[in-house]
């Protein structure tokens, strides 16, 4: 048996989550690959762009040094150069601008997801009833009626029976004990 293949456009989310892992493919090629040319510290004392050439290389603004990253830290320790003068990939940007400006763009990412998701939801519950609730409620209003209706047939036959046989029930059946 063949499996069903779905047909049509591709979905939206599958667009950006598509293109998010071949960026992170192509990051982590490029993160493996030999740094071409010397050590980083051979590029002390030149240009910022010079030192970051090579992307296992940090620039230190401060002492215009050029020094190995440190790869098992996520950011370079204070004793090594300090965030605000700490560059890599390229010299326009140190890492305390960095972490202050993706926090910033994360936390509005998040925001707009939660005002999304809470938008959604609001217009799904304070939409007009759709056809199958509607259709839902015809039918129950109907069954209501032709409940009522045999309930008041019943009724009727069963009074034509009592007054046939003389059971039809008194207005009040008490009345006749009390005049004697």
């Amino acid at each position: 048996m063949v499996p069903r293949v779905a047909r049509g456009p591709t979905p939206y989310w599958r667009l950006p989550l598509g293109g998010a892992a071949l960026l992170l493919l192509l990051i982590s090629v490029a993160a493996a690959q030999e740094p071409s040319g010397a050590a980083c510290s051979q590029n002390t004392n030149k240009t910022c762009e010079e030192c970051l050439k090579n992307v296992s290389c940090l620039w230190c603004n401060t002492d215009k040094a050029c020094l190995d990253y440190p790869v098992k830290n996520v950011l370079p320790p204070a004793s090594l150069c300090k965030l605000s003068s700490a560059r890599w990939g390229v010299c326009w940007v140190n890492f305390e601008a960095l972490i202050i400006t993706m926090s910033v763009v994360g936390g509005a990412f998040l925001l707009g997801i939660a005002v999304c998701c809470c938008c959604c939801c609001r217009r799904k519950r304070s939409r007009k009833p759709d056809r199958s609730e509607e259709k839902a409620i015809r039918e129950r209003e109907e069954r209501r009626i032709r409940q009522e209706e045999r309930r008041a047939e019943m009724k009727t036959r069963h009074d034509e029976i009592r007054k046939k046989y003389g059971l039809f029930k008194e207005e009040n059946p008490y009345a006749r004990f009390e005049n004697n």
